[in-house]
């Protein structure tokens, strides 16, 4: 019994080791190191984007539009009902865009136009262009999969699947026309 004894306990210290040093490469590679955290910015240049046109780029993975919206689009934000997270309480987006318009400058929207219902890309929708989206429709994102409706800030409409608003990735202007999708502060 002593043996059996022996041969157990060290049979599973010589696993525990095993296991915790296979391990560790495993844990190095969640760690990015800080003199490579901006490896995964993707840098845009907005020169000439005109109303209504997207620009769009790939972020870690992800789709993110860029679009420019006109001086209407804004002031139809304001008077959009019936959003389910109108003040943006519940979303997931940098501090800087903690506005109705969910972006640093307001004709300027960067977003992820990913439903967060369950992952489907909702492209955008202009009114007029889709006449089943209702008489009030002001323009936005709808979703095909399972008819979740956004607005042009990405804010989500009361009584479609899509829970919360769509997620605004964090981004800075670099200048006027430049902007850096990756980061918050130019550094």
């Amino acid at each position: 019994m002593k043996k059996r004894k022996f041969l157990t306990i060290t049979t599973s210290t010589i696993a525990f080791i095993g296991a915790g040093l296979a391990s560790i490469p495993l844990f190095k590679s969640w760690n990015v190191r800080a003199d490579r955290i901006h490896d995964f910015d993707v840098t845009v240049d907005i020169t000439g984007l005109d109303y209504d046109t997207i620009l769009r780029k790939d972020w870690m993975g992800k789709p993110v539009i860029i679009y420019r919206r006109s001086k209407q689009d804004i002031e139809n934000l304001l008077t959009i009902k019936d959003l389910r997270d109108p003040n943006s309480l519940l979303s997931e987006q940098p501090e800087s865009t903690n506005n109705i318009a969910r972006s640093i400058k307001p004709e300027i929207m960067v977003i992820i136009p990913i439903c967060t219902h369950l992952g489907c890309e909702a492209p955008k929708s202009k009114s007029g262009e889709n006449t089943f989206m209702g008489k009030n429709w002001k323009g936005g994102f709808f979703c095909p999969c399972h008819g979740s409706k956004f607005d042009l800030a990405g804010r989500v409409y009361q009584g479609v699947p899509a829970p919360v608003n769509m997620v605004v990735p964090p981004y800075m202007f670099k200048d006027e026309n430049t902007i850096i999708i990756g980061r918050e502060k130019y550094s």
